[in-house]
């Protein structure tokens, strides 16, 4: 599935609308997103808003949030949760606070759906891969002034709060935003649609080539190790260069799998994702290589974005660090690490530095 990456510092606003809910007019909406990508910033949120960008008060907007911030309200478990935007809170039910009713969700794709008329609202949501909706929330409006009757003022907004703020991150597939109130039968057709549609996280390019959405591997070509390949460690967050063949363990041969992406911080680039671990990136950190979870953020985005160059010795392909343009992805000592050709740290090295940047792409291993 192809969505909008939406990391801090980013989002998107329409203040020029026609047919959206305004004042206290019902309406409903839904979204597809992805349920592994989300933070605690404020907010990752799709729905109406104000017109104005500033807060303009409790009742002047009406979003899906996601994510897993509890400064306003939260549900069950630890999030991350569908909740409702609606100014000055985040409300998983008719409490400022918390909804036992709301549950953490944890699906790979998650189908959202915030609904509202007069004193009358609800949350629903379900596994957009498969199954029916739940509700989470239906009833009256939240017992805190303000809500009753709404002040909506129809703009739309993607990734942001109403007020601008953009501290959050997520990805949205589809969504729509529709005037009246949505039955629960209306919606329960949706998300048949919806998982009939076939969401999923299996790669969509060409196996062992840098295509976004293909799976490779990438195999050392320095003399010593034309058997190695990266790939992370089994007992801790680094990312080694091990020696594989067709009599490797499975665990093994998955941890040298890796998903191409378009680059989180420049899509012209490539990033490298787990296949056995989704949501895990290489990543530079002080210049060695890790498997980390992408935090949303602007830095992390920059240490896993590598541009691919002709290979440093005439052979195969080279990984420029986005942020660090003269160090490239390199093996040093059976260890993974960003290295310039020289310099001061010992895997900058400049013996064999070529060859130990320089990667054959090949089939992946799982």
């Amino acid at each position: 599935a192809y969505g909008v990456y939406v990391a801090p510092g980013t989002g998107y606003r329409n203040n020029h609308t026609t047919g959206i809910a305004t004042g206290d007019q019902p309406e409903g909406m839904y979204a597809v997103l992805d349920g592994t990508h989300y933070n605690s910033g404020c907010c990752f949120d799709y729905g109406n808003a104000e017109t104005t960008g500033n807060d303009d008060g409790n009742g002047t907007m009406e979003a899906i949030y996601f994510g897993d911030n509890k400064g306003w309200g939260y549900g069950t478990g630890t999030g991350p949760w569908v909740m409702a935007d609606l100014e000055n809170g985040l409300f998983s039910g008719v409490n400022r606070g918390y909804n036992a009713n709301d549950p953490s969700v944890a699906n790979r794709f998650q189908t959202a759906i915030v609904k509202g008329g007069p004193n009358q609202w609800a949350i629903r949501g379900g596994n957009a891969q498969a199954g029916s909706l739940s509700t989470y929330y239906s009833g009256v409006r939240p017992n805190v002034p303000g809500y009753n009757p709404m002040r909506k003022q129809g703009a739309i907004i993607l990734g942001i709060g109403g007020d601008n703020s953009n501290g959050s991150a997520g990805t949205f597939y589809e969504g729509v935003m529709t005037s009246g109130y949505p039955s629960d039968a209306t919606e329960n057709a949706v998300q048949a649609n919806i998982a009939a549609a076939g969401y999923s996280s299996a790669p969509t390019g060409t196996p062992g080539s840098l295509t976004p959405g293909s799976r490779i591997s990438l195999r050392a070509t320095t003399s010593c190790c034309t058997t190695g390949y990266l790939r992370h460690d089994d007992t801790d967050a680094q990312v080694v260069l091990s020696t594989l063949d067709s009599s490797s363990p499975a665990a093994a041969k998955s941890a040298a799998t890796w998903t191409v992406r378009a680059g989180l911080s420049d899509t012209s680039c490539l990033s490298f994702e787990s296949a056995d671990a989704p949501g895990r990136f290489l990543r530079h950190r002080n210049f060695q290589l890790y498997l980390n979870a992408d935090d949303g953020g602007g830095t992390f985005a920059q240490d896993a974005t590598f541009c691919p160059t002709p290979g440093n010795s005439g052979q195969g392909s080279s990984f420029r660090s986005v942020n660090y343009p003269a160090k490239y992805l390199r093996h040093y000592a059976y260890t993974g690490y960003i290295a310039s050709d020289g310099g001061s740290n010992s895997w900058d090295s400049a013996t064999s530095w070529a060859a130990d940047t320089s990667w054959l792409v090949q089939q992946p291993w799982s």
